[in-house]
């Protein structure tokens, strides 16, 4: 296995569900692999260069300079941390150069089918981390220090997780020839289609995972166990390939779920400071999670250090925050970010059992450099008044000794009935702005959508505001004000309106199949008649590319159309548009 990894361009490689550079076909060495992720990196400490990429697999994958300084910078807790033996965090940097390339068809059909808030990242890599510091006095330092790093764009952080938790203690061991065949085992893995329970087999162990679909009930439980006919070892079951413990995330914070929900909403610039990397991304993570089923559509950092790329970016005061949430665990960062509106201090995390202390509110001024106090420090006021019987009902569970888990599901439901109490109205205002069905006619251009007008929206909250599913009262309109300015609404509307348009492109599709054609064309010019070809052309392969939300009769008889038209054109004509 050839170690190293050169600067420069990526290769061009495709992948059955990543939107990256290259269109590999299905069967190329790697395609499979390449669906779930980009790469695989182990980064050491050498005692004259510090963190160094040690090696990069499959070889031939190619990070730029600043990708590679990012992953050695990030895949090491700094010297704050202390943490001894094993450790697992995750981190996100930004890909340098951005997408080269059209997606592959695939690559839409697999996040077609997803929740929008767990579609690949067109942008930014994740880095999944296991990072070991053990005595060893073989080592000049003293210490074993290596850090195995999964480095890919789907941010399914539990299944990475527990794949690292398999492979990395017996790389430690065994090192390359482990890795190598690990990787091997993965280019074998069927691709994450959203909607499928798939057995993934890896060093022995079969992982049992269900691929989250939008068609997914967001309450629902995990999915039922798939036979397990044909599989020798008893599949370990993984209930979620994404979701962590967010009540083990939040115990410090429960009192202020609500704030920090808002925050997230508005998209707010948040600096975390926790004490170790695990903390700091489990807690950053958490805090995204919030919104779901609406996308996060802010930047965010689990895990930040002053070497990453976007150091400057971030802490520069010549301009207003940035919208990002931001994890840290160098105080530093409260001396250099004390211009943000909102810090979370997080201390040491306590042992399961009673709650403990909750983090109080502090004023922004009592922020000092290297001491500061655990604290949630924002001038911050809500807009909506605090449910204070979700908090009974989780102090209530800890009293009874219920399971975590149980209580990660009350507090989950909180949020999501929140969220979707908070957006159903947007919803609802927003399919009032369609087009009737039938102004839609096969031989006009489709009619608009109509503007989304905000005034006219506060308006119909009187009648079908989140009142009608949320008991929690206080300033919606000022919530809602708010929310207009945050990149989260600008997320939402761009995302329902493309889906709106690709809708009434499918029926204007419908009824130009529906219509008599050969009534059409008897009194239109050739020109006419090739610009329609041209034009069910184009919306075919949208169509089959799975961009438009068309039926299979549908995408029949638009094929049949294409023929009837061009069969009737003079022979030149029709070697131009069907050339041999």
């Amino acid at each position: 296995m050839d170690q190293g990894s050169g600067a420069g361009p990526h290769r061009d490689r495709g992948r059955l569900g990543a939107p990256s550079c290259g269109a590999r076909a299905p069967g190329a060495p790697w395609a499979r692999f390449s669906a779930w992720l980009e790469c695989v990196c182990v980064v050491t400490f050498d005692l004259e260069l510090g963190q160094a990429l040690e090696l990069v697999y499959p070889s031939d994958f190619r990070l730029t300079d600043k990708e590679k300084s990012s992953i050695c910078y990030l895949s090491f807790p700094d010297s704050h941390s202390g943490c001894l033996g094993d450790t697992q965090f995750c981190f996100r940097i930004r890909q340098c150069g951005g997408q080269r390339r059209p997606w592959h068809t695939d690559d839409r059909h697999c996040d077609s089918g997803a929740p929008v808030s767990l579609q690949r990242e067109p942008a930014h890599y994740f880095g999944y981390v296991y990072f070991r510091q053990v005595k060893d006095s073989s080592v000049k330092r003293g210490y074993f220090q290596k850090s195995l790093v999964l480095v890919s764009r789907l941010p399914f952080v539990r299944l990475f997780q527990a794949l690292l938790s398999l492979v990395a203690p017996e790389y430690f061991d065994k090192l390359a020839p482990c890795l190598e065949a690990v990787c091997n085992e993965i280019d074998q893995w069927p691709a994450p289609v959203p909607g499928q329970t798939l057995n993934l087999p890896v060093m022995g162990v079969v992982l049992q995972v269900h691929i989250p679909s939008s068609a997914d009930k967001p309450e629902s439980g995990p999915p039922k166990q798939c036979s397990h006919k044909n599989l020798p070892p008893a599949p370990v079951v993984l209930t979620s390939v994404h979701e962590l413990d967010l009540f083990r995330c939040f115990r410090p914070v429960l009192a202020h779920v609500q704030l920090l929900w808002e925050l997230m909403l508005l998209g707010e610039p948040l600096l975390v400071l926790a004490p170790s990397p695990a903390v700091s991304s489990e807690m950053v993570l958490a805090l995204t999670s919030c919104l779901q089923p609406l996308k996060f559509c802010c930047d965010y950092r689990p895990y930040f250090t002053v070497h990453d790329s976007e150091f400057k970016e971030f802490t520069t005061r010549t301009q207003a925050p940035p919208s990002v949430v931001l994890g840290v665990t160098n105080p530093f960062f409260i001396k250099t970010l004390q211009h943000w509106p909102h810090v979370l201090r997080i201390g040491e995390p306590k042992m399961p059992g009673d709650l403990p202390k909750q983090i109080k509110l502090k004023k922004l001024s009592r922020l000092k450099t290297l001491d500061t106090k655990p604290g949630l420090y924002t001038a911050y006021t809500t807009y909506l008044h605090r449910d204070k019987a979700l908090l009974r009902r989780l102090l209530k569970g800890l009293q009874k000794k219920r399971p975590s888990d149980v209580q990660t599901a009350v507090l989950r439901q909180h949020l999501l009935e929140l969220t979707q109490s908070f957006i159903i109205p947007l919803e609802h205002y927003m399919a009032s702005l369609m087009p009737l069905q039938k102004s839609i006619t096969p031989w006009k251009t489709p009619p608009q959508i109509h503007p989304f007008r905000q005034d006219d929206f506060l308006r119909s909250l009187e009648r079908s505001g989140p009142q009608l599913t949320c008991l929690l009262k206080g300033d919606w309109l000022g919530l809602y004000r708010r929310f207009f300015k945050s990149p989260h609404f600008d997320g939402w509307y761009r995302q329902r309106h493309k889906e709106m348009a690709q809708k009434l492109e499918a029926l204007h599709l419908e009824a130009i199949c529906e219509a008599n054609l050969e009534i059409w064309m008897q009194d239109k010019s050739e020109v006419e008649i090739v610009d329609l070809v041209l034009k069910l052309r184009e919306r075919l392969v949208r169509a089959q590319g799975h961009q438009l939300p068309v039926k299979e009769a549908t995408l029949k008889r638009a094929r049949l159309y294409i023929e009837t038209v061009v069969g009737s054109l003079p022979k030149d004509l029709q070697v131009v548009l069907c050339p041999p």
